[in-house]
């Protein structure tokens, strides 16, 4: 589905690009803008679709409890091939592997050492939040007061 989101741009009927002037006969932006189309008109249907449900026999064949050679005849013979093919397909994808020299290159590409921070902790930003502030005043009053309380008491 496309919907065309920028009617004045892009490329003409004649095969050249359009240059955002307007062409002979065509709406203002603004009357375009306003033009209200459903959205019925803009989607694009996928096909025919059918209310069509998998055959109890597929769903007991599935789970184990009868024979394939009970479900592959008549309507179901479809449901069998492709649950196989979806089962092959699956095989095929739990044995691939990586190729070797990408995973070489992977290796190569990773760091051999520990990250190291690039400036020292005394020369990072100092960051203060109102509540950190807040926090140190508080435990400067604190300090503050145990010191009195140690000079001036007994």
């Amino acid at each position: 589905m496309l919907d065309d989101l920028n009617p004045g741009s892009g490329p003409r009927k004649d095969g050249g690009e359009s240059t955002g002037k307007k062409a002979k006969g065509a709406k203002p932006r603004a009357d375009r803008d306003r033009e209200v189309r459903s959205v019925v008109e803009r989607e694009m249907p996928f096909g025919q679709q059918s209310e069509r449900v998998l055959a109890a026999s597929v769903h007991a064949w599935l789970d184990g409890e009868l024979p394939e050679a009970a479900v592959r005849k008549g309507d179901t013979a479809r449901d069998v091939a492709f649950w196989h093919n979806l089962s092959d397909q699956m095989d095929r994808a739990r044995r691939m592997r990586t190729p070797e020299h990408v995973e070489a290159n992977i290796m190569a590409a990773l760091p051999h050492h520990a990250p190291q921070v690039i400036n020292a902790w005394y020369e990072r930003e100092f960051v203060v939040t109102p509540f950190t502030a807040v926090a140190m005043a508080a435990g400067l009053v604190a300090a503050t007061a145990a010191v009195t309380v140690a000079l001036v008491g007994p």
